[in-house]
């Protein structure tokens, strides 16, 4: 049993940090819940053990102070209702006296929300005093905030010096997001397939070179795709290419080579004469792209190309799309990878979908539930594959 699940927060204050950074449009309504979501199941927990519930979170990025625009309290209503109806409190600080006076008043049960951390730039500086200040409000400290684990923020990584051991720990959704990612990393059953996908080599050279010592297989998709066809000396026409990373490409093929690891690019790509909705499209060979023509998608034997290497995967990792999947006429060959990877998932392959694009298509073509794990950290998860340690992480091990 975790040491979340076994501990019991009967009369404890949790002073959880949770990821509630949502997108809202202009009337202030959300328009994607599921960081919500994924922090419920801790936080019913903690209520149902008879504990005090308060919540911090950042929301956006706020550059001057407090601000209408990024305020939790637009939240409430919804992460009542999520809670089944659970009353729901709002502080209009995190620090400030209103803060205590409601904390103070929370009986078993109950449920109070901070106002954004990052309204005080202490949040992101990782200031000490600051961090002292909210750890004040609880007796015990739960991360469960796997999206910013990846920053050493007073919240996120700094409080935990203000609670002894015992008393800091993972909640549910951050226990699961460092158990799925440990799984792969590091008790990963070959062969190991690694999707990585995404408009550019430069976001995903650590990723990869990392990967080069655990993965059997890495299928290379997206923008990113032409750069390496076009270090083989393939014709790209006008597809994405960073021409300032090619020697990087070259390096990782020679890596790859020596390593036994199995680089795949695909062999087709559908084209189009511009980048629009509305283009005109062809499939070409993707090392004989015409001139004024582009790269968008991957081709029908490209799809059956890659189908095959994840149909024999025993640990998949997913991490960008396979072209420009928010275009109907280039969403195919992203389709086609989330369709392959749940197939491989109901064999009985353990896969793990991480990356703010790869996660919104598992969502958008339905197959978030027929996948292993869907991580809730874009940035958090990249640089855990990038073999670095992330503070929010290594605060609550140590």
């Amino acid at each position: 049993m975790s040491k979340f699940s076994a501990y019991n927060f009967s009369n404890q204050r949790a002073l959880i940090r949770v990821d509630f950074n949502v997108p809202l449009n202009e009337k202030f309504e959300i328009t994607d819940d599921t960081r919500m979501r994924a922090a419920v199941p801790t936080i019913k927990k903690i209520i149902a053990d008879g504990g005090k519930v308060i919540l911090m979170s950042h929301l956006g990025r706020p550059k001057d102070g407090p601000s209408e625009k990024y305020s939790l309290k637009h939240l409430v209503p919804h992460l009542s209702e999520l809670l089944g109806g659970t009353k729901v409190f709002f502080a209009n600080d995190c620090i400030g006296e209103q803060a205590f006076l409601t904390e103070n008043m929370l009986r078993k049960g109950e449920v109070l929300l901070l106002e954004n951390l990052r309204f005080y730039n202490e949040e992101e500086k990782g200031d000490e005093k600051f961090a002292e200040k909210l750890s004040k409000l609880g007796d015990v400290w739960v991360n469960d905030a796997f999206g910013t684990a990846h920053r050493a923020h007073a919240s996120t990584a700094i409080i935990a010096k203000f609670f002894p051991a015992e008393k800091r720990m993972f909640g549910l959704l951050m226990e699961g997001e460092v158990a799925s990612a440990e799984k792969v990393l590091h008790q990963s059953e070959k062969p190991f397939t690694a999707i990585i996908g995404g408009a550019k080599v430069s976001d995903k050279i650590l990723i990869i070179e990392n990967l080069l010592e655990k993965a059997t297989d890495i299928i290379i998709g997206g923008g990113m795709a032409y750069t390496f066809i076009k270090a083989k000396g393939g014709e790209i026409g006008n597809s994405l290419c960073e021409t300032d990373r090619i020697d990087t490409a070259l390096e990782i093929l020679g890596k790859a080579a020596a390593k036994n690891v199995n680089i795949h690019l695909p062999v087709d790509s559908i084209v189009a004469d511009k980048f629009a909705a509305d283009a005109q499209t062809a499939t070409t060979p993707s090392n004989h792209i015409p001139a004024g023509w582009m790269g968008l998608d991957i081709g029908k034997d490209a799809e059956a190309q890659f189908a095959e290497v994840i149909k024999n995967s025993k640990t998949i990792l997913w991490n960008g799309p396979m072209g420009v999947f928010e275009m109907p006429a280039f969403q195919n060959g992203t389709k086609m990878i989330a369709t392959a990877v749940a197939a491989a998932t109901q064999q009985g392959s353990f896969s793990l979908v991480g990356g703010g694009d790869s996660v919104a298509a598992v969502n958008q073509f339905g197959f978030a539930d027929k996948v292993s794990y869907v991580s809730t950290g874009g940035g958090a998860m990249l640089e855990y594959f990038e073999g670095k340690t992330l503070p929010g992480i290594a605060a609550v091990q140590s």
